[in-house]
């Protein structure tokens, strides 16, 4: 099989606290340091990398004084942690001058369209400014009722979110077996996942391990059948070797959960099937070639808006005659985009009196109609 990281042009890591630090919340930086060297090397191969990290509750721990493990006190830990946590990733990447940004994320960030929008701008604008991402959870202010739970789900959505080609689940284990290898001499190695069944799953529910991360690979695998659906490629392989990614790209053993779809057509299929139109928009004829071309929706090319609708919301895009071309997801809302609508985009500034998006509809939240 052709691994699926030699096209991969948009990479999703995962990295848990028990690689990040050891027991007793020591940062790892050894291996903090190749793992920058690996992503560094993707970096200037052009591939575009976020990386999803837990590790700032361990590394609180030990500060807070306490085992942390009611949730005011991982809360706390949490709040200790984060500053440390990114001030080691920034050292460890700074000799590839390879500046990092943080962004924590709750689940109202990935599964409320507005917030979506806004997160994935962030994430967006990042990557096209050279950075690289560097996101957790949100545990300073997360609750249990709100939490992802683990950052294998959180990697996962951040992967959908951003149409990745590629997430990497790195883990104290180089992929799925039949059973636990610990205890089983007799479990064999699952390198290749097209079908994520049942028994797939029960697999993974006896050859669960644990370490000082929240997930197992229970989780890991339905992090991957999150990834999958979006048409995102998943690898579970071992993270505690030095330059795990680079062990990976040169054949490293790790179980593959492969998708059915690419994930631009993933995206599209969900725009077209779960999306309840809010209200319409109607667009002359040239936005409507444009639109079938691929190109995005702007102000200049709407006629007319029914509806009431925020920022958000899943639209219906119409011909002048009435006939439905594409539905999509707007970056304004219908009073703004009433304001703008034949205006061309330099003049949505003074118009809304801010800064905005070009788009009204960005080509990546349009779906056309068959």
């Amino acid at each position: 099989m052709t691994s699926p990281l030699s096209k991969a042009r948009r990479i999703v890591v995962k990295t848990g606290s028990s690689l990040i630090t050891d027991a007793s919340g020591t940062l790892r930086m050894d291996w903090l340091a190749t793992l920058a060297g690996d992503i560094a090397n993707w970096r200037k191969q052009g591939r575009e990398v976020l990386l999803v990290t837990s590790g700032a509750v361990a590394l609180g721990r030990p500060l807070l004084g306490s085992k942390g493990q009611r949730l005011d006190e991982k809360q706390a830990a949490a709040a200790l942690g984060q500053p440390r946590l990114m001030s080691a990733l920034s050292d460890a990447f700074a000799p590839h001058k390879l500046s990092v940004a943080q962004a924590l994320l709750t689940p109202d960030d990935t599964e409320h369209r507005r917030r979506w929008l806004n997160a994935r701008a962030t994430l967006e604008t990042l990557l096209e400014a050279g950075t690289l991402p560097i996101i957790n959870e949100n545990d300073t202010v997360a609750t249990e009722e709100i939490r992802y739970g683990d950052n294998d789900r959180l990697a996962a959505r951040v992967a959908q979110m951003i149409s990745a080609d590629v997430l990497i689940l790195l883990s104290d284990i180089d992929g799925l077996y039949t059973d636990n290898p610990n205890t089983n001499p007799d479990a064999r190695h699952i390198p290749l996942i097209d079908n994520l069944t049942p028994e797939i799953e029960a697999m993974a529910q006896g050859a669960d391990t644990r370490g000082l991360g929240s997930g197992g690979m229970a989780t890991k695998l339905a992090a991957a059948r999150i990834a999958q659906n979006a048409g995102c490629a998943t690898a579970i392989t071992l993270g505690s070797r030095d330059a795990p990614l680079k062990a990976l790209e040169d054949g490293a053993r790790a179980s593959w959960v492969l998708p059915t779809l690419s994930p631009d057509t993933a995206r599209k299929a969900w725009l077209k099937g779960h999306l309840s139109p809010e209200g319409t928009l109607t667009i002359d004829a040239g936005a409507a070639k444009a639109l079938s071309k691929g190109a995005s929706l702007l102000p200049i090319g709407v006629k007319s808006v029914s509806g009431q609708f925020s920022r958000g919301a899943a639209l219906a895009i119409e011909t002048e005659t009435g006939t439905i071309i594409a539905k999509g997801i707007t970056a304004y809302s219908a009073a703004d985009i009433r304001a703008i609508a034949g205006q061309h985009t330099d003049q949505v500034p003074e118009i809304l009196g801010l800064a905005r998006r070009p788009a009204i509809i960005h080509r990546d939240d349009i779906a056309l109609e068959d």
